[in-house]
């Protein structure tokens, strides 16, 4: 009799298992889960939520310059891909519940990246500003008065 159970027990295991495994895998190819590993702009735009950031930056100046990725992710390889990976997870949960902020607004973990990284490609130009720091040894915060720099209009 426990043998039997045993197996009854292994069969509803694997079953269950493999019903979330293809569930899990199905979502993957329908949301095109693949293209968030790329640096395609256009996987940004993948579900409806994105598609006018997406429309404003290719009107910006920064379109032939910079991807999403090299914006709103750090520059190296490991902290990209855990930022897509926390970005993703907060924007499949908001765009599944339907609960995002209108107008869509930055976490303040993104924010931080986007600024590092304004700050790291305008390098030289930013160093020769000090009339920009808003105090002596504080950064300074591009967004502040370049908000449509990547995103015209916005």
């Amino acid at each position: 009799m426990a043998g039997g159970v045993r197996s009854v027990l292994t069969v509803i295991v694997f079953t269950l298992l493999g019903v979330l495994v293809g569930v899990g895998g199905y979502t993957f190819y329908y949301a095109r889960g693949a293209s968030y590993l790329s640096d395609d702009p256009n996987a940004c735009a993948n579900c409806h939520v994105m598609r006018e950031q997406l429309a404003s930056w290719q009107k910006s100046s920064h379109r032939a310059v910079a991807t999403c990725n090299a914006c709103h992710t750090p520059h190296d390889l490991v902290g990209k891909y855990a930022t897509k990976i926390e970005n993703g997870y907060h924007h499949s949960r908001a765009f599944t519940f339907q609960d995002w902020h209108e107008p869509i607004r930055m976490r303040e973990a993104s924010a931080r990246i986007v600024l590092h990284n304004c700050q790291d490609c305008h390098r030289q130009m930013v160093s020769q500003l000090p009339e920009h720091l808003v105090e002596p040894g504080s950064p300074v915060n591009c967004i502040t008065c370049h908000r449509d720099a990547g995103h015209a209009g916005k």
